[in-house]
């Protein structure tokens, strides 16, 4: 497919797991793609593995999205090799498991800055050439724990809550101007963190799935891919859902 021919791409976290499916499905799908991570040699292997797949050109950037000189960079180095970006995925994020009553300032801060101010960093950078083009689009990565919490997640879970109503925020400022904003909230995805959890839990938490297994770092991709094509030119404001049916909205 090349559904995405002629558009310019930044993703976030594109070193593994979800982002890397991200950046290959976009490249595949003919996008240019910037691939930021806070591992410049990760950054650089999912490059690679865009180059293997005769995909086009595409850019690595290390950084660290809670940092704006690093958004700034990312989104600089697209404009620079391939024009400004048209297509934005804040897909970033961190993850620490912890009772509340344990979390410390820092520990609260940290998931937050990561998250969300990553989030909103990459919304701000991009949202400028894409409101004077008249057209893009933005596609944030959330949780259904945004949705419906999680046990010992406390700060993950609040702060893809924001990224769920920011995104419903900027979608309802800057639709009527061209610029479409939706996001993803995954379920329970086989990457590499949830892979090396125990069997144990795996298998008790696919059980628990209407589904009966875990999905993988490609289907969230599959709906990022659609999100950034004009296939959901109508779709603005909204968290759709690859989760296994988990979490039913």
């Amino acid at each position: 497919m090349t559904r995405l021919a002629g558009h310019a791409a930044v993703v976030t976290g594109a070193g593994a797991g979800i982002g890397r499916a991200i950046a290959l499905r976009l490249a595949a799908e003919g996008a240019r793609v910037v691939v930021q991570d806070l591992d410049g040699a990760a950054a650089e292997a999912t490059v690679a593995m865009i180059a293997a797949a005769g995909g086009p050109a595409a850019r690595a950037v290390a950084g660290d999205v809670s940092r704006e000189a690093d958004v700034d960079a990312a989104f600089a180095a697209c404009e620079a090799a391939f024009g400004p970006a048209t297509l934005a995925v804040n897909n970033a994020g961190i993850v620490q498991q912890r009772r509340f009553e344990d979390l410390s300032p820092q520990d609260w801060d940290r998931m937050v800055a990561v998250h969300l101010r990553g989030a909103f960093l990459g919304c701000r950078r991009a949202i400028g050439p894409m409101l004077e083009a008249g057209s893009g689009s933005i596609v944030n990565i959330a949780s259904q724990l945004g949705q419906i919490g999680g046990v010992e997640l406390a700060h993950y879970s609040a702060a893809k809550a924001g990224i769920i109503g920011l995104t419903k925020a900027l979608a309802r400022e800057v639709s009527v101007r061209g610029v479409r904003v939706n996001a993803v909230a995954p379920g329970p995805i086989a990457t590499d963190l949830v892979m090396g959890l125990s069997e144990e839990w795996r298998r008790a938490k696919a059980a628990e799935l209407p589904l009966g297994r875990f999905g993988a770092p490609e289907d969230v991709a599959a709906t990022v891919a659609f999100l950034a094509s004009e296939d959901a030119a109508i779709y603005v404001g909204q968290t759709l859902g690859p989760n296994s049916g988990d979490v039913m909205l």
